[in-house]
Formats: structure tokens, sequence, C-alpha cells
């Protein structure tokens, strides 16, 4: 029985980066359930400089179908990351549900993909489609951080990919232009969302390269954990200095005469110097972020975009 195909315009965004071995089943996969189930769609695919034969079997993968594909081709300038990247596909996608491609790993059923979509029209801004198992312990601790401190009900994860609406991408960009996290965006933009775990484990982290720099900068944005960092440092320096008094007090009071020592001083000094500094580099992370966002709304250089 033929099933009447969807209205609304869909479009998929994949991240590509030296992926010649990946992209020809992953293409195979999206185009048959896009092109199953929906009337009108497009293919964005972000190329961040790769340097292996990524693009060329995207032409001959084209070459081959029988129906012009509508195929996009974003060439980054040079290596910029997954969420730059994303951020550039995601600009000139046109579809009411946008689905988003981290990653070509093709560790879910197929059938998934439509499967996530429908889950969005039951009243879902973003769904996001996860494996129950493997993550790294590294993932783990940042997930674990970002969930309990980031004062939202939406917990993220390690996705596979996600589908989200036009209004969820709208109501993102107009907090930022250029998100430095899509996921914790999402989680924080306020809208419904819901994540739907597979028993499989994990594809590759198309994030792996930059993990460190963009867990720091999505604690500092998206969750409170600088503040509380500060806070405890501060409240650590002041237990500090009542000890300090405490015990001058003592030998004061106890009619003590102790020699006037170099060394209880300078350690005095090295503490809170020590706390003093850290906190600045706390803060000076803070400005930073925020001149990147203000002044740098668009952070990503395309070279060019072929149509195909």
């Amino acid at each position: 029985m033929n099933r009447e195909k969807e209205s609304n315009f869909a479009s998929a965004v994949f991240y590509l980066h030296n992926n010649e071995g990946q992209i020809t089943p992953f293409l195979e996969r999206v185009w048959a359930e896009l092109e199953q189930h929906f009337k009108q769609f497009e293919i964005i695919a972000v190329n961040d400089a790769s340097q292996d034969g990524s693009v060329e079997e995207i032409r001959r993968f084209m070459a081959q179908k029988d129906r012009a594909m509508p195929l996009t081709i974003v060439n980054m300038s040079l290596y910029q990351g997954v969420e730059l990247c994303m951020n550039a596909g995601l600009d000139l996608s046109i579809g009411d549900f946008i689905f988003e491609f981290d990653s070509l790993s093709l560790c879910y059923p197929e059938g998934q993909i439509f499967d996530a979509y429908r889950n969005a029209l039951t009243g879902y801004d973003i769904v996001s489609v996860r494996p129950r198992r493997g993550r790294s312990l590294t993932s783990r601790l940042f997930y674990g951080i970002f969930n309990r401190s980031s004062g939202s009900n939406y917990k993220i994860g390690t996705d596979i990919f996600r589908v989200l609406s036009r209004r969820a991408l709208n109501r993102v960009h107009a907090i930022s232009a250029t998100p430095a996290y899509r996921k914790a965006a999402y989680a924080a933009s306020g809208l419904k969302l819901c994540a739907i775990e597979l028993p499989s484990s994990a594809g590759a982290d198309a994030n792996q390269p930059l993990r460190f720099s963009l867990a720091m900068n999505s604690l500092v944005l998206y969750t409170d954990v600088g503040y509380r960092v500060c806070a405890g440092i501060s409240l650590l320096m002041l237990l500090c200095t009542l000890a300090e008094l405490v015990y001058t007090l003592v030998i004061f009071l106890g009619g003590g005469h102790p020699i006037e020592g170099w060394t209880t001083t300078m350690l005095v000094l090295s503490v809170g110097f020590f706390g003093v500094f850290l906190i600045l580099s706390l803060v000076l992370k803070y400005l930073s972020l925020v001149v990147d966002l203000i002044f740098r709304q668009q952070k990503y250089l395309v070279e060019g975009i072929e149509k195909l």
C-alpha cells in the first residue's frame, strides 16, 4: 500500500571530512528514506576541507542516479570543525524540518530517520536519536557535569543524529547567530525536546579534535559551572584567611614569641595569589567568549557552493 508523501519540505545537512569510504552507503540510506517519504527535500553536504576523494565519491554517486538529486556541497575554505561547518549548512537549509548528521555512522536501523520525524510531528521541536550505551568515560563526565549545572529539564547526550523544526532553528539563531554548541543551544531554547535511545553503540565522534575546547566553551556559556568554581575558590580563600587569623590570635594571646617566618608568609601569599589568578583566568574566559559572540557573529569561512 502506497503511503502519501509528506508535504513538509525536509532538509538533510551532514558533515563531511575525509569520509571517502562512508559517503556512498550514507547517501544511499538518506536518499532512499527522504525520497520515499517526502514530496520535496534537499541534501546539503558540508565539506570541511577534505583531503581524500569524498567529494568525488558524491559526484560519482550523483552520476549514477536516474533523476537529479537536490544536493548541495558547501566547500569550506579551511578545516573549521563540525560545529562551525554544520552552522554553515543549517544557514543554507530551507526545510520545514531539518535532519542533522554530525557523522556518517549508520548504527541505526532503516526507517529510523522517518521515525524520528514522526516523533517530531507529535509536538516535539527537537528529536535526538542516541545510543543507549557506548559513551566514553570523558563523555559521561562532561554530560554529567553539564546536565547537573545547566538548569534544563532536557538532558543532552551523545547523539547519532537529530531532527529539528524550522521554529527551533529560528529560536536558536535569534539567541545566537552562530551557536558555540548546538546541542546545548537546543536544550536552552525552551522548546519541547525528546530523545530516542537505541540499543546500539555510538559512532565516531566528529567533535573529537575539538572536544576539550568545545566542552570548556559549552560549560561556560550554557551552565553555571564557572560561577560555582569562582564562588568555591573565593570561599576557600576566605576560610584560609580566617584560619590564618585564628592562628595568629592564638599565638599572640598565648604569649608565644615565634620567629617571623619568611616561609609562612610566602605560603600565604602564594596560595592567595594562586586563587586570584585562577579566578582571573575564568573571568578572562568569559570575556573572550562574550567578545567572540558579539563581534564575530559569523565565524565560518566558505570557499564555494556547488549545486548538483
